[in-house]
């Protein structure tokens, strides 16, 4: 794509090149489990995209690669979208969560693993978490020389249980009463 070209000579590539690529992209998307408007925004996206890159001078391709170039960017926000979307799901009127059983974590062998990594480590972490007290009065109450000290203190603590739960081959279930 040449950039250097007049308004009316770009307008006619972006229309060529919406001609060309866009039933790619529609059907790439369909076939993703897309629908018509999700292809319509990737391909908007990744003609601006395109355009940007263009307009920038970071494109050297030939205008027989443009088309291909764009169904690239495409998928590329395609799978991106599809990744960051995935765990995200809507909450219907049929969704029961009373059918759900309660879960209750068992306070007793959390703080049994907890225990291992030593008093010293309980009190950092119990002043951090359940106190919710700032790094820098944690410092001043267990004697270290500023916050980054406690951060440290407190990630030995935290890999100490993390390995202790490892060794023993735990699983969340292993908590749940």
């Amino acid at each position: 794509m040449v950039c250097n070209n007049a308004p009316a000579e770009t307008e006619k590539l972006i229309i060529k090149l919406y001609k060309s690529a866009f039933p790619l992209v529609a059907k790439y998307v369909s076939k993703m489990g897309g629908g018509l408007d999700e292809a319509k925004d990737i391909f908007q996206d990744a003609l601006v995209i395109y355009y940007e890159k263009a307009v920038a001078g970071n494109l050297e391709l030939q205008k027989a690669k443009d088309k291909a170039y764009l169904l690239g960017i495409a998928k590329h926000l395609w799978l991106k979208k599809f990744r960051d979307d995935k765990n995200n799901f809507p909450l219907t009127d049929d969704l029961d969560l009373e059918d759900e059983p309660e879960i209750i974590i068992s306070t007793n062998k959390v703080l049994h693993y907890l225990e291992t990594a030593g008093k010293k480590c309980m009190e950092i972490l119990s002043a951090f978490y359940y106190h919710k007290l700032p790094m820098k009065d944690i410092a001043g109450l267990f004697g270290y020389g500023g916050e980054r000290s406690v951060t440290v203190q407190k990630y030995k603590c935290l890999e100490k249980v993390r390995e202790t739960v490892k060794q023993n081959a735990l699983a969340y279930e292993d908590f749940v009463e």
